[in-house]
């Protein structure tokens, strides 16, 4: 290194971690430096979340060095990494629901008065001074509770910011955000860099990381594989990077025969969500609902279910009316529905599984009301061979998986119910790109096998690559129906945001 050269505020040399025989980091460097975003890049599985925690101090590394500020450092607790100037800000921040903004800024260290009482204007000015330097407005005295994920986060890095954190890991920050409040912490991130602050931003989004980030690092199996400038970078060659070998397509939609109309949903409304919603979908289908956050979207769909009950309109499965607001009753009929949020609602975390692959199929897998263990461990080998599963034993504990893989074994676990009706909201949502290529193979075979699918996402692409026909929704109705050939950005974002072509701006 020049001697005039100022050393990185954080880097890692040759950092390696185990888990029992599993190997999680091998050998892994990286070098964060001031006035930098730097992405972090690699399918689940990939060693991120482990080199997160070894950052933030959670984990200590069994090989190679931290380096902050060029000297040696070692972690023994989180706080040592948040006494050294590094901050993580994690998709869903934890704050304490009935303290204050400012108390959760300050909460464990707050300031004093003179008499040793907590010094309350002093954190609400300094807590309005880091807001107005990250250009937000927020309330000091607001409580946390009822605050969006966006606000959280922003609570957090203000609190970061007041440690005099340097150095700002953000780990899949917008996987839960609008694409408002997304922006709007691009803002606070680009203000961050442009104030000498390093970033370590970790995103399955592409666009995200090419509009972003100033260079791009990929790691593949726990290991290095390169770190670029972003400008010398395209999406393809990240891709074959991450999971190398080509990816062929993204999205392998096969032309699929359509049979008879399997689904009818007629004038569904619920008061104040949706109204008047019509669709149908035919066996061999993807149907997809499009539409900005809050639309309405996954309302219907869980309607449908039977887990919402809706006020007016009909549904229909083969032509026999479904009985509304019973879940069972649309299982009966052959409707399956992965929902959107797999860890609350898809899985049973502290479970194993098995137990989940098989969750829907306790009857047919029991003998005298009592579940055959040798029927269940052969269902969900069956299914985990099917969907190319990757887990170490099957009665670990699904929360062990990437999230890619417990999506799969939500699909198994609806799959195997044999539905002819799938529902899928947001099936890819923060899965890796190449796990994302096997969903999306799984989509479309299944189509090709008869499966009718209605399909929600809000990633654009996902919805032009793979939908025979696009249904868009704007504040509960639904506003356009667009076939494949006719169905392109333009036309949906139209109808997504309740306009015509000849009305934007």
């Amino acid at each position: 290194m020049d001697p005039t050269e100022v050393p990185p505020p954080l880097a890692l040399v040759d950092v390696t971690k185990s888990f029992g025989s599993v190997r999680a980091l091998r050998g892994l460097s990286l070098e964060l430096r001031a006035g930098e975003i730097h992405a972090l890049v690699g399918e689940n599985g990939a060693g991120k979340s482990t080199l997160v925690k070894t950052i933030a101090g959670v984990h200590r590394p069994d090989g190679g060095q931290l380096l902050v500020d060029g000297r040696p450092t070692g972690f023994a607790a989180p706080v040592d990494a948040q006494n050294a100037g590094i901050a993580v800000i994690y998709q869903e921040p934890t704050l304490f629901p009935d303290l204050s903004v400012a108390e959760n800024i300050f909460v464990g260290r707050q300031p004093r008065t003179r008499w040793a009482t907590i010094d309350r204007r002093r954190m609400r000015h300094e807590t309005e001074g880091v807001f107005s330097r990250l250009g937000v407005r927020m309330d000091p005295d607001r409580p946390a509770r009822g605050l969006s994920i966006a606000d959280q986060q922003l609570v957090e890095i203000a609190k970061a910011l007041t440690r005099q954190a340097r150095v700002l890991v953000m780990d899949e920050p917008t996987a839960a955000l609008s694409g408002v409040e997304a922006e709007r912490l691009f803002t606070v991130a680009r203000t961050l860099r442009d104030s000498g602050a390093a970033l370590l931003f970790i995103s399955h989004r592409f666009d995200e990381v090419f509009s972003l980030c100033d260079r791009i690092t990929v790691v593949r199996d726990g290991a290095f594989v390169s770190c670029d400038p972003t400008s010398e970078l395209d999406v393809d060659t990240v891709v074959r990077r991450m999971v190398g070998r080509e990816v062929t397509s993204l999205y392998p939609k096969e032309e699929a025969e359509h049979g008879e109309t399997v689904l009818e949903v007629e004038g569904l409304t619920r008061d104040g969500v949706f109204a008047d919603v019509s669709f149908s979908v035919r066996a061999g289908e993807i149907v997809a609902l499009a539409g900005l956050v809050g639309a309405g979207r996954s309302e219907v769909i869980r309607a449908v279910f039977g887990v919402d009950r809706y006020d007016a309109g009909s549904v229909r499965v083969q032509g026999r009316e479904l009985a509304g607001g019973r879940p069972k009753a649309a299982m009966a009929a052959g409707i399956a529905l992965v929902p959107e949020d797999r860890r609350q609602q898809g899985l049973v975390m502290e479970s194993s599984i098995e137990r989940n692959a098989t969750a829907t199929r306790r009857r047919p897998l029991s003998r005298l009301g009592l579940l055959r263990p040798s029927a269940e461990r052969a269902s969900a080998e069956e299914w985990g061979e099917r969907l190319n599963l990757k887990f170490g034993r099957l009665d670990d504990s699904v929360s062990t998986l990437s999230g890619g893989n417990q999506q799969k074994v939500v699909l198994a676990k609806w799959l195997s119910t044999e539905p002819r009706v799938l529902f899928v909201d947001e099936p890819t949502r923060g899965i890796d790109v190449g796990t994302k290529a096997e969903v999306h193979r799984l989509l479309s075979g299944l189509a090709g096998r008869g499966l009718a699918i209605v399909m929600v996402s809000s990633e654009l692409p996902e919805v032009l690559g793979m939908a025979d026909r696009v249904l868009v929704m704007h504040e509960g109705r639904v506003t356009a129906e667009l076939d494949r050939a006719e169905a392109d950005e333009e036309s949906v974002m139209y109808a997504a945001t309740g306009q015509r072509p000849s009305e934007a701006v």
